[in-house]
């Protein structure tokens, strides 16, 4: 997802860093992340949270977890924190992170967080582009590198060969799952839907009738 600029969106964040988290200060706060909310519990990262409605739903859902939204596009953690910051104020147990994925190693510590989400990530189909997907062995290195043994990469897709690919590549990392951690349609299982939170383009894609795929995938 790419968003046209908005012209608001540079001022708004530099007037709400006590909701979001900019890379120089990320960096800084590597290893002191339980400091910048009111209780110490543990810690969720979305990658590439687009415009927020995924991890709003969950912060909301889930108050005994701290939750980060991190977005490298700087429109869309705007609209993301705005949309939140109006509706909620400044919850508790959510920041959001402007800065890049591909290096969560940069601002987090081994273990000092314990789940990633991936949702609806760039599919990438070109072979050539390989490299880019969020499931690609150079990510799946980056997440082992912050989160704890045993630690958990959630993902959803509405795209069948990215998921197969996903499931190939989590297996060739050395990543493990069961039957009972995926699913070919999520929406369709009701065990597995529940407590689901969807994202903008979830939504999309159901109202196309596309099923939804999802595998919890453990180091």
């Amino acid at each position: 997802m790419h968003l046209r600029s908005k012209p608001w969106a540079k001022p708004w964040l530099e007037a709400h860093q006590d909701l979001v988290i900019d890379q120089d200060r990320a960096q800084e706060l590597k290893g002191q992340w339980q400091g910048i909310f009111d209780k110490n519990q543990p810690i969720h990262v979305e990658i590439g949270s687009g415009k927020g409605q995924f991890i709003l739903g969950m912060a909301l859902a889930h108050p005994e977890i701290n939750y980060i939204g991190m977005e490298i596009q700087e429109t869309a953690v705007a609209i993301a924190a705005r949309k939140s910051f109006d509706q909620v104020g400044v919850l508790p147990n959510l920041r959001y992170l402007y800065g890049n994925g591909s290096g969560v190693e940069t601002y987090f510590e081994k273990s000092e967080i314990e789940k990633i989400y991936l949702n609806f990530s760039d599919p990438w189909p070109k072979t050539r582009h390989e490299a880019r997907r969020l499931t690609y062995k150079s990510f799946l290195s980056s997440y082992k590198a912050v989160l704890p043994d045993g630690g958990e990469v959630e993902f959803k897709t509405d795209n069948r060969h990215l998921f197969e690919y996903s499931l190939v590549s989590f297996m060739d990392f050395g990543m493990r799952w069961t039957a009972e951690d995926y699913t070919m349609d999520l929406h369709a299982d009701p065990d597995k839907v529940e407590g689901n939170v969807k994202t903008e383009y979830e939504e999309k894609f159901l109202a196309k009738g596309q099923p939804i795929y999802k595998v919890k995938a453990h180091f």
